[in-house]
């Protein structure tokens, strides 16, 4: 192992693993445009990335329209969203600088890696796949894949962690946003914040454990939790 009691590192995906705006921008825009409405910036799409796909198109038809939208209107707008985005989830997107060779370290030390992130599994895998990552996780939970049940639910952290055979006394959560934070304190689970990904507030402000600006420092910031 790494040399201490954690033995399985869970990552969140959007704005930790991967930069996936731009693909998340294009999609939700060729939504918009289906519904004859103006396109948004990436900065205003990355500022809804987080809370999963229904909540990401809500808060486009929000933004573009005078009128709340319905339940109906989401429910239609989301299956178009899913019918852009899906085959087309890495045709921008990138790992952030870093993570191969931390994906590496910490596969060649021993630890378990799994993914609990709220992004429908199906996207998740294709994305996973598309950019060669897959092959490092043992486990990967999506939005969709328990029923009701996603981040900030502890729920969802804790539900990758039996897969991995993991428990939380021997487990760090890696992640970006608040959502990451509050599943994490709320499994009982250690959390590291990446500095560069999609929360609306400073990564300082979210109450990790330890902060890291880049990849290279995450597998001394594992062991330093110890």
């Amino acid at each position: 192992m790494g040399g201490n009691s954690i033995e399985a590192v869970v990552f969140d995906l959007d704005g930790t693993l991967i930069d996936s705006a731009p693909d998340l921008r294009t999609a939700v825009n060729r939504m918009l445009a289906d519904r004859g409405r103006r396109g948004l910036g990436l900065g205003a799409v990355t500022a809804m990335v987080g809370d999963g796909v229904h909540k990401l198109v809500e808060r486009a038809l929000a933004a573009t329209g005078k009128e709340t939208p319905t339940d109906g209107e989401i429910a239609r707008a989301t299956r178009r969203f899913i019918d852009f985005y899906e085959g087309h989830g890495a045709d921008l997107t990138r790992p952030y600088a870093g993570v191969v060779e931390a994906l590496e370290c910490l596969r060649g030390e021993g630890y378990a890696l799994g993914i609990c992130t709220n992004k429908p599994h199906r996207a998740t895998c294709e994305i996973l796949g598309a950019l060669d990552l897959e092959g490092y996780f043992s486990a990967v939970l999506g939005g969709d894949s328990l029923d009701g049940v996603r981040k900030p639910d502890p729920r969802h952290l804790l539900a990758v962690l039996e897969r991995l055979g993991a428990t939380r006394g021997n487990a760090v959560m890696v992640g970006d946003t608040e959502n990451d934070v509050q599943a994490a304190r709320g499994a009982g689970v250690p959390v590291i914040a990446v500095a560069f990904g999609y929360a609306k507030v400073p990564a300082e402000d979210l109450g990790a454990d330890a902060v890291i600006g880049h990849f290279d420092e995450l597998p001394d910031a594992i062991r330093r939790l110890d």
